[in-house]
């Protein structure tokens, strides 16, 4: 299975020109790659950097993207670089973009590699990164039996015994939203649970246990998890876990390039992608807090759209001057 990831992650779909282009693409994951495939057909030169690093890494198969539920993540990514490879306006490449300068039209950049490129615009579909995962146990399970979005995996764990690891506003979206999926759920906060007495009452409502005691281990076996162990020595038997996960934006370029950044830590966008600084725009987590793989995608696709159209526009404008 590593060998088919990396032999994916490492074959471009195009080798051609990779200095000059309308559209460079930072980030190769659903967005895109969608992205990339709709700018292809539209006949733009279109490189895709990919850094190859995908969150979705830990995950065993990806949900709710039609057509494909239940499939591989790394399975996914192969197919659809083996699907830009059909059009020859498009580059993939492994690499990272360390510098960027310049303006709409006009974008210079640098990767890590040394390589040096020009593009007309430029779109971040990098995601975002987890931070480390703090509470020992959680790495050894995430992916396989800790999730964080029960729409991707609510499913395979339906009304089984779960915990919440979460807190605040962040628990009270979560707790009514898997009630759906399991009603047999103890919430962990894992120290002050920052939550007001009428949200407290509302737990209590609906039978779900609250622990504020900080959490001493996750104990597992080959990925799947048995029970959570507080510091006070209470053992909370479960067979899956859902927690908040603490994000970081997969790039740092369109904060110094100018882009806005949101109260939540993404990209501030239009309805079609566009960013605050002309000729940059935004798909997939980067831009919004639904991190699901068919969303990321749709938002590729529309992103591209959008550019292609302005583009498109621009052209058909020199023609008048």
């Amino acid at each position: 299975m590593k060998n088919l990831e990396n032999a994916a992650a490492t074959e471009p779909a195009n080798t051609a020109d990779v200095s000059n282009a309308d559209v460079v693409i930072i980030g190769g994951g659903p967005a895109g790659l969608n992205a990339g495939l709709m700018l292809g057909r539209a006949r733009k030169r279109t490189i895709v950097i990919d850094e190859a690093r995908p969150r979705n890494a830990v995950t065993r198969e990806a949900h709710g993207f039609l057509t494909r539920d239940g499939i591989a993540p790394f399975e996914l990514r192969r197919i659809a670089i083996e699907q830009l490879g059909v059009y020859p306006s498009v580059s993939h490449m492994e690499d990272t973009v360390v510098s960027i300068t310049g303006e709409d039209g006009a974008f210079q950049l640098e990767t890590a590699s040394g390589l040096k490129m020009t593009a007309k615009k430029l779109l971040f579909a990098a995601g975002m990164k987890d931070r480390k995962l703090d509470i020992p146990g959680l790495t050894e399970v995430y992916g396989t039996s800790a999730f964080v979005c029960p729409y991707c995996d609510g499913w395979e764990l339906r009304d089984q015994p779960l915990v919440v690891i979460s807190r605040g506003a962040a628990l009270m979206h979560l707790a009514p939203l898997l009630y759906g999926w399991t009603k047999q759920f103890t919430v962990c906060t894992n120290g002050p649970d920052e939550l007001s007495d009428a949200e407290r009452e509302e737990l209590r409502a609906h039978d779900i246990p609250l622990f504020d005691t900080p959490i001493r281990e996750i104990s597992s076996s080959k990925g799947m998890v048995n029970h959570v162990k507080l510091m006070d020595g209470t053992e909370i038997p479960c067979t899956g876990i859902f927690f908040k996960p603490e994000l970081l934006p997969g790039s740092d370029l369109p904060q110094s390039l100018g882009c806005r950044i949101s109260e939540m830590g993404i990209l501030e966008v239009g309805e079609f992608g566009q960013t605050s600084v002309p000729g940059i725009y935004a798909a997939g987590d980067a831009a919004t807090m639904m991190h699901q793989s068919i969303a990321a995608a749709a938002s590729g696709a529309l992103t591209a759209a959008a550019m292609n159209g302005e583009l498109n526009r621009e052209v058909w404008k020199a023609g008048l001057a």
